[in-house]
């Protein structure tokens, strides 16, 4: 774990399991019966909810809340100021088996050549319960509604429901839902920010009028 001044140091309960060469950076707390395995990464200012179990090569950023009983397997980044909520499944194998095929016995469960990575960009929120598929992108800020099934790329502001999950309109950085279709899309009626189209990959940035 990080070290630093005594004030800095991350804040680990008793019961979680951290393990030898996971990072864990300034202020982070994580709850009771946490597993992280080495060797994940967890930035400053973090939040890591009770039973949540982090695996190899995790690398989360800074200022992320992660609530209670979250799966976070192999292959996934999920970088700055994002909320993950309760119950939140993470998946890295489309074709997932217990066994091996090649060999008699189980199938490994560290990283493979079929592992397929996932990202949740800067400030996004994942709603509790949902479900992400492998390969998939949740955009910046955008809104993963709880319970859904993300099994594509959700664009940066886009609010994504259901199973499974289709965009339903669009959220600002505040994170109040700006329009219920897809093509105009009004200024923000709590902060004035403004989404308007980009060439950036992820195909809208906001405007502070």
């Amino acid at each position: 774990m990080s070290e630093g001044r005594a004030g800095d140091a991350p804040r680990v309960h008793p019961t979680a399991h951290i393990e030898d060469g996971v990072r864990i950076g300034a202020r982070t707390q994580v709850w009771d019966g946490v597993h992280v395995r080495a060797p994940a990464s967890i930035g400053h200012d973090c939040i890591v909810g009770e039973k949540t179990y982090i695996a190899y090569g995790v690398t989360i950023g800074n200022w992320v809340k992660i609530n209670a009983m979250v799966y976070i397997p192999t292959g996934v980044t999920i970088e700055d100021r994002v909320m993950i909520a309760a119950g939140v499944i993470f998946t890295n194998d489309r074709y997932p088996r217990a066994f091996d095929d090649a060999v008699e016995g189980l199938a490994p469960s560290g990283p493979t050549k079929d592992t397929i990575g996932s990202r949740v960009a800067e400030g996004a929120t994942v709603g509790a319960g949902a479900r992400i598929g492998p390969g998939v992108t949740v955009g910046s800020y955008a809104m993963v509604g709880m319970g859904a099934v993300v099994i594509a790329d959700v664009p940066a502001h886009g609010l994504v429901v259901g199973n499974p999950a289709r965009l339903r309109g669009w959220v600002c950085v505040c994170g109040r839902p700006l329009s219920s279709g897809t093509r105009e899309v009004p200024p923000c009626g709590h902060c004035g920010r403004r989404l308007e189209p980009s060439d950036g990959p992820d195909g809208r940035t906001v405007r502070v009028p």
